[in-house]
């Protein structure tokens, strides 16, 4: 059997950013993957401005009752300040030349003389450059912002935003085919024959792909036969640059994956040490013009295809969505629950929920048909071969959902 880590690398390595690169409005590209590195052509702040409400003043006019000469709110660029007086600001507000602090509202006594004219009192210490937020502090001009390879999320949106970006550039979307075998399945809302389930799959690895931002071409549920498998492949594999099926790849009489692709390109069948999810099909159809699509074949079985994307297929989209890091990410959590009937032979990976304290709970039916197990979960825990877990033993966490 093949480890994770090398079943992971072979399928990274056989993948490439797909072809074409477009611009999009800055407000419409969440979730997309930037295609090149994005540069701040201004300082953020632009000015020195204020970090709270209070008053503009000179450092040596600490202690002193000075007047308000004038008043900056933000968004309104300052007169200089005269020797002598203090100004009015604003939260966010640019500083004037020759104001070298600022002091809140708080720390001062104001008064206003018959004349109408306010004074402020204010206080005996004062720094040099207190409560100003300088030029440049969060953003310098000229300097990279967002990497090339990066999944555009709302903070990362909104970064761009700040630099008055209104578009950016970002690959293409991965675009995937996605059908069942089995002339055992039916669809939700049918009746269920003897003998028959409902098509839980093609539900779950749809929604999945759509999360990563996919372009899906559901191709529903192929019959269990070969001409109809064959044409099946050959319809994907032209209009998509990943072909993902569940089910019917072993090689049963009534599996005609294997011969089908076979005969239109090359397929490896691969026995994964990981439980659930252990069988996985991967190679490449050919089209037309010669050029090929990716193919994925995961198993059947629900929480073995669903786990079995997340570890492997959902890195190998994200490669080909251009994302620098497609690895998983996991985090180091604490369990609260006890392991005590490992696998000898395989990495093994629990559905689980984090607590409101941090630690996973495990849910109790840990079999790999018990779809309800994810639907309770939020992340997986990584177990090695024989790895026994007491509670407050710390555990690698997956979460089950990509950060967008």
């Amino acid at each position: 059997m093949l480890s994770l880590d090398e079943a992971l690398s072979r399928l990274l390595a056989a993948a490439q950013p797909v072809a074409g690169i477009e611009t999009l409005p800055t407000a419409a590209a969440r979730g997309r993957v930037l295609a090149q590195g994005v540069v701040a052509g201004i300082n953020v702040p632009s000015a020195d401005n204020s970090a709270m409400d209070g008053y503009a003043v000179r450092v040596a006019d600490a202690g002193q009752e000075r007047p308000v000469l004038q008043r900056v709110p933000a968004g309104r660029w300052p007169a200089a300040l005269p020797a002598g007086g203090v100004a009015r600001i604003f939260t966010g507000a640019s500083v004037p030349a020759g104001a070298e602090a600022v002091v809140m509202q708080e720390q001062c006594q104001t008064r206003t003389d018959e004349a109408g004219q306010v004074w402020v009192r204010l206080p005996e210490e004062l720094q040099a450059g207190q409560n100003i937020r300088r030029a440049g502090e969060d953003i310098r001009a000229g300097s990279e912002i967002l990497a090339a390879g990066t999944r555009l999320d709302a903070a990362a949106l909104g970064l761009a935003a700040s630099v008055g970006l209104a578009a950016l550039p970002v690959h293409a979307r991965v675009r995937v085919a996605l059908f069942s075998t089995g002339d055992e399945l039916v669809m939700p809302g049918e009746p269920l024959p003897p003998g028959a389930i409902y098509n839980s799959n093609r539900f779950t690895l749809r929604a999945l792909l759509e999360d990563l931002g996919c372009e899906v071409q559901d191709l529903g549920i192929v019959p269990d036969q070969l001409q109809a498998t064959k044409d099946a492949l050959a319809r994907a594999a032209a209009a998509a640059d990943l072909v993902l099926t569940s089910g019917g790849v072993s090689v049963g009489e009534e599996d005609h994956l294997k011969p089908a692709l076979e005969s239109q390109g090359r397929l490896d069948l691969w026995q994964i040490a990981i439980k659930p999810g252990k069988p996985l099909a991967y190679g490449q159809i050919r089209r037309s013009d010669g050029s090929e699509a990716h193919f994925v074949g995961l198993p059947g079985n629900p929480v073995s295809s669903f786990v079995t994307f997340l570890l492997l297929a959902r890195p190998l989209i994200r490669r080909l969505a251009g994302e620098a890091e497609p690895r998983n990410l996991q985090l180091p959590v604490a369990a609260a629950f006890e392991w005590k009937r490992p696998d000898a032979r395989r990495q093994e990976f629990l559905r689980v929920r984090l607590q409101l304290d941090g630690r996973a709970a495990l849910f109790q039916n840990q079999g790999s048909g018990v779809l309800s197990s994810l639907a309770w979960a939020d992340g997986l825990v990584a177990l090695a071969p024989g790895q026994l877990v007491q509670p407050g033993d710390v555990v690698p966490f997956l979460p089950l959902l990509l950060k967008t």
